[in-house]
């Protein structure tokens, strides 16, 4: 514990001897890289066993199988299915995932799957926008939902809403008081849950200015659920990522299992969240703990419980699932068996839902994220893309160390979210850019640029938030896997905020060409990153954001 406390307190005592030093810029510098030295060495430490490096050499290409597959079964089909023992695999047919490629398919699909929609539309995102396009999106909300009472044959309809209690309030005008109208009108039917992170508590909540109190932890979760159809997705619920913001989307179609999941995932984080009232209040669900009132550590004991028991509830359920479709004591043949509804064809096409709540002790996205960069075999190519460019030293140890080719997408200044944006913020675009010319500059310490190869992504009037990656296997000109979702593969996303994506793994042809599609779309709007770039006038860093970033790039 005591030396826990010391690591942590290495930043403020950093931090405190810069505000000291006003007028001495150079030896400010040398304390911020000190700063940042220990914060990778903390890193480090915490990371897995270096013995995983190892792990190219010590396994088999091919994963070895104990016992021959049954003919029914897609057991040993694929390389990935290690996933499983951490979260539940949904097999499922090609011809039921569809890849979106903009935002405004992504915002026309939302609506007509609202408007019919008959059962449930769940909703998961960092926040609401208040403009005409979200209010828009409301509207869809409350004319499915006046049918749904005036039908002759009334439905079940439930609006279930989970967003981000900080980001979710900002403002005079924000994402509650837009949901207010439909809470009031449907008190029965709708639900709208604001996730409070644990860690923003106590002083540091009331000092903390209204926008930067996001930067303590979030709820990143972007999952768009309508009956038994889900849109997995980085894209928020606000007017530019259904315009001119680039982002990743999937359309999972009458995938039932898939989206009862994230169903009870949604319901379990909203379980553990403030609930939005009528009158604009909230409250905590009788016997839950306050996430910032009650004791943290019980908070969030009970939150990984409540968690976990949907992961590993649906596990089980899938295992029992395939035991009996590909297992059972039979003597019909698939073809009958199918026909007959007593079994289903064996898929072609596997859904892995990532978990990432670290606040929660839940790693699963870390876990299987750092596993795929360490196996990738030489030969392999991965096309890694995040709208904001701070890999973890995990992340960042994994590309420079193992053998695959890496071509990593990232976010011009011009298309960066914060870019032209008032006070710090505005900074924050050159604070990427310093981050790139560090991790480009090591690429070039050791020689590896032919293997790692940095993209900027530029599109005028547009900004850039696509993540996920896509892996091409040796010898392969088609992907066999991608995750897509919000996780950012930086420290944030790690550490502090609930985060989910999926992991696509498929052999049918038709759908390994749309997510290659999906690639080469966002690649050919992009430029090759080279010494040259960062000689740039555009590219100039100011020296006090090159002194502050090793201290704040944690925090965005």
């Amino acid at each position: 514990m005591a030396v826990a406390a010391a690591g942590a307190a290495g930043p403020v005592f950093w931090r405190r001897l810069l505000g000291l030093l006003p007028g001495r810029p150079g030896l400010a510098a040398l304390l911020g890289r000190l700063s940042d030295r220990l914060g990778r060495n903390r890193d480090r430490r915490r990371r897995r066993s270096p013995w995983l490096l190892l792990a190219p050499l010590l396994s088999p290409a091919v994963p070895q199988v104990t016992s021959p597959p049954c003919c029914l079964c897609p057991e040993g089909v694929h390389r990935f299915q290690w996933i499983r023992n951490l979260v539940p695999e949904f097999g499922v047919s090609s011809s039921h995932v569809r890849v979106l490629s903009s935002p405004a398919e992504f915002f026309e699909l939302m609506k007509g799957q609202i408007r019919v929609a008959k059962r449930r539309v769940v909703m998961a995102s960092l926040y609401l926008g208040t403009g005409p396009l979200e209010q828009e999106l409301v509207d869809c909300l409350e004319s499915t939902l006046e049918k749904s009472l005036q039908a002759k044959f009334p439905s079940d309809l439930k609006v279930s809403i989970l967003l981000d209690f900080t980001r979710g309030s900002r403002g005079r005008k924000n994402s509650r008081t837009m949901l207010l109208p439909l809470l009031q009108r449907f008190p029965e039917q709708v639900r709208v849950s604001l996730f409070h992170t644990p860690h923003l508590r106590g002083l540091l909540r009331l000092l903390i200015p209204e926008r930067f109190n996001e930067t303590i932890g979030l709820q990143h979760i972007k999952v768009y659920l309508f009956d038994n159809s889900v849109i997995l997705s980085g894209a928020n619920l606000s007017d530019s990522y259904f315009t001119n913001r680039q982002d990743r989307y999937v359309f999972l179609q009458d995938c039932a299992e898939i989206a009862d999941f994230f169903t009870e995932l949604v319901d379990a984080v909203g379980d553990v969240s403030l609930q939005l009232q009528g009158d604009d209040t909230v409250q905590v669900l009788d016997g839950m703990v306050h996430p910032y009132k009650g004791d943290r550590a019980e908070y969030c004991k009970a939150a990984n419980k409540r968690v976990m028991d949907v992961i590993n509830s649906a596990r089980t359920r899938q295992q029992m699932l395939h035991a009996q479709t590909f297992h059972s004591n039979s003597l019909l043949t698939q073809e009958d068996a199918a026909a007959a509804g007593d079994r289903r064809p064996a898929p072609d096409t596997w859904i892995y839902p990532l978990i990432q709540m670290k606040p929660f002790e839940i790693q699963i996205d870390e876990i299987v994220t750092e596993t795929l960069l360490t196996e990738a075999e030489c030969g392999a190519k991965v096309y890694l893309t995040t709208g904001y460019f701070n890999l973890t030293q995990a992340y960042m140890d994994l590309v420079l160390g193992t053998r695959a080719e890496y071509q990593i997408l990232l976010a011009s200044p011009e298309v960066n979210g914060f870019f032209g944006a008032k006070g710090v913020a505005g900074a924050i675009p050159a604070a990427y850019v310093h981050i790139e010319r560090q991790f480009y500059s090591e690429v070039c310490s050791l020689g590896q640029q032919e293997r790692v190869q940095l993209q900027e992504y530029w599109r005028r009037g547009w900004t850039f938030h696509a993540k996920g990656l896509w892996l091409y296997l040796a010898g392969s000109s088609l992907p066999c896997l991608t995750l897509i979702g919000s996780p950012n593969f930086g420290y944030r996303s790690v550490h502090r905020d609930l985060e989910a994506q999926i992991a696509i793994v498929t052999e049918n042809q038709a759908l390994q060409q749309q997510l290659h599609q999906e690639q080469e779309q966002l690649y050919l709007r992009s430029g090759a990153v080279s010494s040259a770039t960062f000689e740039q006038p555009s590219r100039q860093v100011k020296l006090w954001v090159k002194m502050v970033t090793p201290l704040i790039k944690n925090f965005f």
